[in-house]
């Protein structure tokens, strides 16, 4: 059974579009709103109210997170998810209403398995409001339905990625994490072996980072991958942390990412890594805790992303 978020005081909703392979993914607060940060690693980034998670801007939480699939047209989604929570008078209260914040992030899925006129819509956003839940699905499912990995030589080679999800506790204190894989690299297990990624005509592992290094990649080839490619990931504590301390969390996490994903953080990924925090607690821990066991449960939700996949290794 997924690990639950409930100790974080969140709920996860997912929409798929199986047809279309895309799909959104939506982390929101339960019952309230949350804290967030957010770290930017990649380098071809679609993103959404990223700037309000900045320490120094004057809205200090957020009503949900977005995570969606269809490139720069799947940030339209956000509006079902701010209309559901409008309905609950859910949001920052502006006097004559309120103003759900709602930051979110992309992934391409348009191609290889994707169809291009396939989106995530604003209905599908506010399904998955509607739809969350604490113990949520992974696979092929949400942002994560058109999701695929190891395309550092191209589509032909590539396997299928997905959604993940990761824990790591440490007597009260509680890190759960979330990650749609759509990498350019090769994803590893904790012993560092390929366990998806670009392979061969002949089936054997390329090995992405050590054939680019080499210069086996041809400059060409990259045309079909460019701005393809992006993890997004979402770690969450029930320890209140400040946006500051939060921010730090989101970079620590880095980490999990460069140990289970190689080549990762390109300037072909758009890798972004979502923080949250309730915006009180009676628990307290030192933030390098939070930040330890955001590495254990981000690494755990990357490697269970394609081990929990639809069936099929290859895309062919």
């Amino acid at each position: 059974m997924t690990a639950s978020f409930a100790p974080c005081g969140l709920v996860v909703g997912h929409a798929t579009d199986v047809a279309g392979a895309t799909g959104c993914t939506v982390v929101r607060g339960d019952a309230r709103p949350f804290r967030c940060a957010a770290h930017v690693l990649g380098r071809a980034t679609g993103t959404r109210e990223t700037a309000l998670l900045h320490p120094a801007h004057m809205v200090d939480r957020v009503d949900a997170i977005l995570l969606a699939g269809g490139s720069a047209y799947g940030l339209n989604a956000a509006a079902g998810v701010m209309q559901w929570m409008e309905e609950r008078e859910r949001g920052f209260a502006v006097g004559a209403g309120v103003v759900p914040i709602v930051p979110g992030a992309v992934v391409f899925d348009l191609a290889p398995l994707g169809r291009f006129d396939a989106r995530p819509t604003p209905h599908m956003g506010y399904d998955a409001c509607e739809q969350a839940t604490a113990a949520p699905l992974e696979g092929s499912v949400g942002a994560g339905t058109g999701a695929t990995v190891g395309k550092a030589a191209g589509p032909a080679g590539a396997m299928k990625g997905g959604v993940g999800i990761g824990a790591a506790d440490a007597g009260d204190v509680v890190v759960r994490a979330l990650a749609v894989v759509n990498a350019l690299g090769d994803v590893r297990d904790a012993n560092g072996r390929i366990i998806a990624g670009a392979r061969t005509a002949n089936g054997e592992w390329l090995d992405s980072a050590a054939w680019l290094a080499h210069g086996a990649g041809e400059p060409r080839r990259f045309e079909s991958v460019a701005g393809h490619n992006t993890t997004l990931c979402v770690v969450s504590t029930n320890i209140a942390l400040d946006r500051v301390a939060l921010g730090s969390v989101a970079r620590a996490a880095s980490a999990a990412l460069y140990r289970r994903i190689t080549p990762v953080g390109t300037s072909f990924d758009g890798d972004v890594i979502f923080a949250t925090a309730p915006t009180a607690s009676e628990l307290a821990a030192p933030p390098a805790q939070v930040e330890a066991l955001a590495v254990e449960a981000l690494e755990m939700a990357i490697e269970r992303a394609v081990r929990t996949r639809a069936p099929g290794d290859t895309l062919s």
